[in-house]
């Protein structure tokens, strides 16, 4: 694996992250290159809740899934594409708007295949959901 340092990651990711990111208040705090991790923050409003303020469950896995996909990107510089192949999420708690701090690992990173996982915590730094991924990664033959 290629070694970065932590600042220069997270510009590289933040420089190329997907818009949707913007939309749901995303910042990338940190990354770990050594340990295959990438943390975000996100400010969710009320615009992606149902039942006044729980956050609907296909945006909670969206917060999950991008924050391991970064680690992903993270982890190795060669990566240049991550397609998630199978995600399971379990909802421990009702995720309600507001700031959420996220975690995401890479478990096993293969050739081909990466094994993630996420976690996702409220203000109150309960874990509300965390999420098990299988992706698909794609090495660029540069480096």
């Amino acid at each position: 694996m290629i070694m970065r340092s932590e600042a220069e990651t997270i510009e590289l990711l933040s420089r190329f992250r997907p818009s949707f990111l913007d939309d749901m208040g995303c910042t990338i705090v940190g990354v770990d290159v050594e340990k295959m991790t990438c943390s975000m923050q996100f400010d969710i409003s009320k615009s992606y809740c149902h039942s006044g303020d729980i956050v609907q469950g296909g945006f909670v896995s969206a917060m999950l899934d991008a924050v391991s996909t970064h680690a992903a990107f993270a982890a190795n510089e060669k990566i240049n594409s991550v397609s998630t192949l199978e995600f399971k999420t379990l909802f421990l708690e009702a995720s309600r708007a507001g700031k959420f701090d996220a975690i995401g690992r890479v478990d096993k990173l293969g050739r081909s295949i990466a094994f993630l996982s996420a976690e996702l915590r409220n203000e109150k730094g309960q874990v509300t959901a965390t999420m098990t991924t299988i992706a698909k990664v794609r090495l660029s033959d540069a480096g």
